[in-house]
């Protein structure tokens, strides 16, 4: 039996130039399934997205998803795209055993806490402050350099990382400090300044918005200290004062030190992000 894929609707291209087409899994021309396939105009042309892949349950565990997910890999390429990301729910092992055996490599993972009802409070000694305009300016230079490093760390070409970058200032930042739902703060101990740390609105789910960590750091000369536990217990505070039960974040695959604070803290993993290099 051949498994293939067949446009249900003609190509679709944005405004800013982004593809996106929807497919039917097909087995021997019968539907079995269906494939939502992107570009990523975050990353620039060059990358494209699995957005979701679903094979009806009289089909599954015959490797009708992996031939699909093959399938789109090949049309990504003749949209001339040289990386495929994918975004997967951490429970969804079926789905993380095929992109690990396709060879996808995470990248970073999603994560949530349901927070508690009552503000924790943050240990004597620190309190926290709104940034002036003069300190966001150059905290956001300095942040947008640091992020877009990260992305080349994790496979994207320079190009496509300050791509990542500008769109998250676009998208996240747009009024700068007077971005509704956002708080960029300093962490400060007696005064003096030991971190920062960026919160906002996000969709965390389809429809569904929460606080969320879009930047937290310790100034490295104050690292091992606890200021990091205390930022999270900031970002906790902020999130509830606004109304929401839960706080979500992103963390990059290989900082281990964040991770364990974050399950440390009670954030479970939601979705692992993975991408693959297309030759």
């Amino acid at each position: 039996m051949t498994t293939t894929l067949r446009p249900t609707g003609p190509l679709q291209i944005s405004a800013e130039g982004a593809r996106s087409r929807t497919y039917d899994v097909c087995v021997n021309s019968r539907p079995v399934g269906v494939a939502e396939i992107s570009t990523v105009p975050d990353f620039g042309p060059s990358v494209g997205r699995i957005d979701s892949l679903r094979i009806d349950e009289p089909d599954r565990r015959r490797g009708r998803g992996t031939v699909a997910a093959l399938a789109a890999e090949e049309v990504l390429r003749g949209w001339r795209c040289d990386q495929v990301v994918v975004s997967v729910p951490a429970d969804a092992e079926p789905a993380v055993r095929m992109v690990t055996a396709l060879g996808y490599v995470e990248r970073s993972r999603n994560m949530l806490k349901e927070l508690p009802s009552e503000p924790p409070a943050l240990p004597a000694g620190l309190t926290a402050r709104p940034m002036t305009q003069p300190e966001y300016e150059s905290w956001r230079r300095t942040s947008r350099e640091g992020f877009a490093r990260s992305w080349t760390e994790r496979g994207l070409s320079a190009e496509q990382a300050a791509a990542k970058a500008e769109a998250a200032d676009r998208q996240y930042l747009p009024d700068g400090l007077a971005t509704p739902h956002t708080t960029v703060c300093h962490l400060l101990h007696d005064g003096g300044k030991v971190g920062f740390l960026w919160v906002g609105r996000h969709e965390i789910e389809p429809g569904e918005r929460a606080h969320f960590v879009y930047d937290v750091e310790v100034d490295e000369r104050h690292r091992g200290r606890g200021y990091g536990r205390a930022l999270m217990t900031q970002a906790e505070r902020i999130a509830l004062e606004g109304g929401d039960t839960r706080l979500g974040l992103h963390v990059f695959a290989g900082n281990t030190p964040a991770l364990r604070l974050y399950e440390s803290l009670g954030y479970r993993t939601t979705h692992l992000n993975c991408f693959k290099n297309l030759l």
